[in-house]
């Protein structure tokens, strides 16, 4: 592919910096971190907070002066506590300002320190999410709490369960809960026990009225589950599903040899479960399977169904968290809830090898029901391409992803669409409209709007079908990771949108598609890429080029939606056939210097673009109130 005469030239040509480095992930980090997701579906609405005129406020004050100390402290103050090991992060010379710009404006991050993994229940939307209480990095695994009226402003309440018996000593991991028909509400995670051994545990909230379900108790008969013999890794149960038998049904992720496995459990109490002797499903080669997903969706509608529906019209989708290489899957398929056995629908898009859930920087995801507005919601740890110095320079770690929906593809009938919440455009400020904007070949157009740090972005593309019809192009193993990023030059791409780029270029975020055509006119297909690989300046960060094909059916325009938030940005390609989440540290586009373009750095069509972007205002993030007539 030709890079000569490239408008969007290589960063190294210019600058000549070393490559960004990938942290080596430590052996416990990497085999832990994963347990991370915990959420939770309501059937139940609750009362209300507090009653007109009963607000205890001695109670309130206190629990808000509690959280109060636990805001970060001055970037500057932990610059100067924290001493440097890594060499290779001495490297860059981070600023305060670059590393404050990092943290985000309406993704969910801890006030401080690291984090991962989210929850949801009654009324409230909550988060239960992993908590590293003392640093910003893993350790000492918590569960922090915060809860929502709409899945995008945020309240911080006092941390929910702390690893203090020996079934969990070594830390509060990945759990799923399940509201039982009576209102009941059942938490099992996993817990890591002091020599290791990762047990399955039940905790309940002591006060179901509660509707911040402060206070949490763990089952005095724990842990309810042990690793069947043989068995070692075991570990981030499944919400539960009602079987035909009136039985509830769980799964748990596992290995034998290098054969990911989706091992069955039984129970009518949660307090004594029967193993099935087959497995859901196994894939060998696959390694360790993590924080396994399986629910229901519709071939039909675009609602959302709660877990345990089955039936004509409906698939089952199977996601696993793959510990090597840290990326999720999915497949779709049918579930037989007599033999309890998912069978994918087509072999050559199972688990670990079909589509991922997010190309990008995504991991240990977790859907849940959402009753209310009937839609099932994805969530997702994001962590961090820095080094682990930076982290604890900024004394943080980690954010989640928007809240996504997530709903079969009737038009293409083999994978999901997943789209951010419609709670999210609540954010959105004035717009700015660009339409019909003629990029010829080679072309770089500025989009003026202010500073870029914080949008949301919906873009459509349309490219001169004649020249389409005309032309081929050799390049028809193009892969995004390996082909060059948007410098390699095609006949029919790349173009697309340039975010957190600086008025120089030498700092920019290609968001693109790129088409082949092979030479006899028959096949098409169509990439869609985010390259960070000229993304910052600095050298302790890394900087993958992520992407893959996406379905286009005959009939739609290319079509993107990014948003885009600091250190975070969030790809959605065809209504969310194909989604990447990018982790990007730049060192001059930020604040007022990151910049929006549109480009075409295709050599043989020229494409049409419009492009709609809307500032985003800050989703609120703060310890409760004291006033509950604040909320």
């Amino acid at each position: 592919m030709d890079t000569s005469n490239s408008p969007l030239q290589d960063q190294a040509k210019r600058e000549n910096s070393p490559a960004g480095l990938r942290r080596p992930i430590k052996g416990l980090f990497y085999v832990l971190i994963v347990s991370s997701l915990i959420l939770l579906v309501s059937i139940i609405q609750g009362p209300k907070l507090v009653k007109d005129g009963d607000a205890d406020d001695h109670v309130l004050v206190k629990l808000y002066s509690s959280l109060k100390a636990m805001l970060p402290e001055p970037i500057e103050q932990r610059l100067e506590d924290v001493k440097v090991s890594d060499e290779k992060a001495k490297a860059y010379p981070w600023s305060n300002e670059m590393l404050s710009w990092q943290r985000t404006s309406y993704h969910f991050q801890p006030q401080k320190n690291w984090m991962n993994g989210p929850l949801f229940y009654m009324g409230w939307y909550h988060f239960f999410y992993q908590y590293g209480p003392n640093s910003a990095l893993w350790g000492n695994i918590t569960w922090g709490h915060a809860v929502s009226k709409d899945l995008i402003n945020w309240f911080h309440l006092p941390i929910a369960m702390v690893p203090d018996s020996w079934f969990d000593r070594d830390g509060v991991w990945t759990g799923s809960a399940t509201i039982l028909p009576d209102g009941q509400v059942i938490m099992l995670y996993t817990g890591g026990a002091a020599d290791g051994t990762q047990l399955q545990n039940l905790a309940y909230p002591v006060n179901l009225s509660d509707p911040l379900l402060l206070e949490w108790v763990k089952y005095s008969g724990n842990p309810v589950m042990v690793p069947p013999p043989g068995i070692k890794e075991f570990r981030d149960p499944s919400t539960a599903w009602l079987g035909p038998d009136g039985k509830w049904r769980i799964t748990i992720g596992s290995l034998v040899n290098d054969t990911g496995i989706s091992l069955v459990y039984k129970t009518t109490d949660f307090k004594t479960f029967e193993l099935l002797d087959g497995l859901l499903h196994e894939i060998p080669g696959t390694g360790m399977w993590e924080c396994i997903d399986f629910y229901p969706v519709s071939l039909t509608t675009t609602h959302g169904l709660d877990i345990s529906v089955n039936g004509p019209d409906i698939k089952h989708v199977l996601k696993v968290s793959m510990a090597v290489g840290m990326e999720d899957y999915y497949a779709i398929g049918t579930y037989d809830p007599i033999n309890d056995k998912w069978t994918p629908d087509d072999p050559k898009a199972d688990v670990g090898i079909g589509p991922r859930v997010d190309d990008g920087k995504f991991y240990a995801s977790k859907t849940f029901y959402d009753l209310n507005k009937k839609r099932r919601i994805n969530w997702a740890w994001v962590p961090e391409s820095d080094s682990e110095s930076s982290d604890l320079l900024k004394g943080w770690a980690s954010l989640q992803t928007i809240p996504r929906t997530v709903v079969f593809d009737t038009k293409t009938r083999t994978n999901l669409l997943q789209w951010p919440v419609e709670e999210v455009e609540s954010l959105r400020l004035g717009s700015y409209d660009f339409d019909n904007l003629k990029l010829e070949p080679g072309s770089v157009l500025p989009l003026n709007i202010g500073s870029a740090a914080q949008l949301d972005i919906v873009a459509t593309f349309e490219i001169d079908y004649e020249a389409l019809e005309t032309t081929g192009d050799a390049s028809a193993d193009y892969k995004c990771s390996t082909s060059g990023g948007a410098v390699s030059r095609g006949i029919l791409g790349p173009f697309g949108i340039l975010v957190l780029a600086d008025e120089s270029l030498s700092e920019l975020t290609p968001i693109y598609f790129y088409i082949i055509k092979e030479s006899n006119g028959r096949a098409k297909k169509t990439h869609i890429c985010a390259d960070q690989s000229r993304s910052s300046t600095a050298s302790d960060v890394a900087k993958p080029i992520y992407g893959s094909e996406v379905p286009v059916l005959h009939d739609e325009k290319l079509s993107m939606r990014i948003l885009v938030d600091h250190s975070i940005v969030e790809s959605f390609a065809q209504g969310g056939r194909r989604v990447i989440t990018s982790r990007i540290y730049p060192t001059k586009a930020i604040n007022g210097a990151a910049k929006l373009y549109v480009f075409n750095n295709a050599t043989g069509v020229s494409v049409t673009a419009s492009v709609k972007a809307w500032q985003m205002t800050p989703a609120k993030m703060n310890p409760f109130p004291p006033n509950v007539n604040d909320l």
